[in-house]
């Protein structure tokens, strides 16, 4: 009988988040369950112990782990904290688990049962689970907030007796949620927004936002989406023509947000030091892929970086965290959502379905084995993560397209902004 729940403190330094507020501790222990919350798990996101407390949640230590059937976390456990879970506990988290197979052979090796959940499947059912999706909004709002911090100018167009202040131009490279966010963020705040993507079901959303999509709208592209919704790796030449039209457009730019990722691989390089270096002084880039190699050269994980020429290059590590205190509400009804499928209402015990097409899709290990598909091999075989294309490549390229591209562009004025 499951009946304990565990919420820890992350040890993450940089990880403000928690994985409950005091809303969820409340519905989980009407699930039946009892919720222990390690003390000061909560501070980093504005909730205090005596406000988990007062929901009916006891405050514990680390140790208390052990007791634990379920442990929601919000990133994965490091090799410490599986030594102090009991085996066959259920362990919920931001599993991050590509190119990180030894971490997972770990929590195979440990007995747990973890869940990964960056890979709950975008159906309807599983809306109000998807991590990624609430997490990047936030991510894509604080990009427009870090970018207008380190932009010594206003964002809006002001018209004074004094003259006239111009609006800032801003580009956002990767319109999925954390890209349309930044849209609608920059223009709430009043800049002149283009935004490109490789997929062309974007583009009405970028429009209906007040913002100007910019794309090389060929066949290529007309197919750039996978059947969840993610945007395919494109070709080399597809990114040459893409960087064609993109690099004069960055050279105009006040302010640049790159978002782009692909699930498993590391983050195509979008913007090279080339276009940087075409940017006025003063400039901004923010780059929310710094994490996953970045989408920005000279992008330095954890770092403001200003060029020579005077660009700042953000980098920021874990932006959903730098608003912690909204970032961790939505996080723990994501958790609370899934969990709840896999509680038993009439006994209030955990029952892991694990034919359920959201357990299958999200379980990485079970029963002292990996056994997600994608990492099934882990332990033997651990997966080399494949090479981003350097961007240097691609400007190399974009050089003898940039002719062709332009001309293009000129026939179809609809594909440039």
């Amino acid at each position: 009988m499951a009946r304990a729940i565990f919420i820890p403190r992350e040890l993450d330094p940089n990880e403000p988040r928690v994985a409950a507020s005091p809303e969820t501790v409340k519905r989980l222990a009407g699930l039946g369950f009892d919720v222990i919350v390690e003390k000061g798990a909560g501070l980093g996101s504005r909730i205090l112990d005596q406000d988990f407390a007062a929901v009916g949640a006891a405050i514990g230590k680390a140790a208390d782990a052990s007791k634990a059937d379920v442990v929601l976390k919000v990133r994965r456990p490091t090799d410490a904290e599986l030594k102090g879970y009991k085996p066959g506990a259920a362990v919920i988290a931001i599993m991050d688990p590509y190119g990180n197979d030894a971490a997972v052979a770990a929590m195979a090796k440990a007995g747990i049962t973890a869940f990964s959940m960056e890979f709950m499947p975008r159906i309807t059912r599983a809306q109000v689970m998807d991590v990624l999706s609430s997490q990047a909004n936030l991510a894509g709002y604080q990009a427009v907030i870090d970018a207008a911090a380190e932009y010594d100018r206003a964002l809006p167009m002001m018209m004074t007796a004094a003259g006239t202040v111009p609006a800032a131009k801003t580009f956002i490279m990767g319109v999925g949620v954390a890209g349309l966010q930044a849209i609608a963020t920059a223009r709430r705040l009043g800049a002149v927004v283009t935004a490109t993507d490789v997929r062309p079901a974007v583009k009405e959303q970028v429009q209906s936002l007040g913002a100007k999509f910019l794309a090389v709208e060929d066949e290529e592209f007309k197919a750039a989406e996978t059947a969840g919704g993610y945007a395919k790796e494109m070709s080399k030449e597809y990114q040459a023509k893409q960087a064609a039209l993109t690099a004069e457009h960055i050279a105009k730019q006040d302010i640049v947000i790159t978002t782009a990722l692909i699930p498993g691989r590391p983050a195509p390089k979008l913007v090279s030091a080339a276009m940087v270096a075409s940017m006025k002084p003063g400039s901004v880039i923010v780059d929310l892929a710094v994490e996953r190699g970045g989408n920005v050269e000279g992008a330095v994980p954890g770092k403001v970086v200003t060029t020579e020429n005077g660009v700042k290059i953000v980098g920021h590590l874990n932006v959903p965290g730098r608003v912690a205190a909204s970032a961790s509400l939505l996080y723990a009804k994501n958790l609370f959502a899934f969990l709840e499928t896999m509680v038993d209402k009439a006994t209030k015990t955990l029952a892991i379905k694990r034919d359920d097409e959201l357990v299958m899709a999200t379980m990485l290990t079970d029963g002292g084995r990996v056994v997600h598909p994608n990492f099934a091999k882990a332990a033997e075989e651990p997966r080399t993560e494949p090479a981003a294309i350097p961007a240097t490549t691609m400007v190399a390229e974009a050089a003898d397209a940039k002719p062709a591209a332009k001309k293009k562009a000129a026939a179809q004025p609809k594909g440039t902004a």
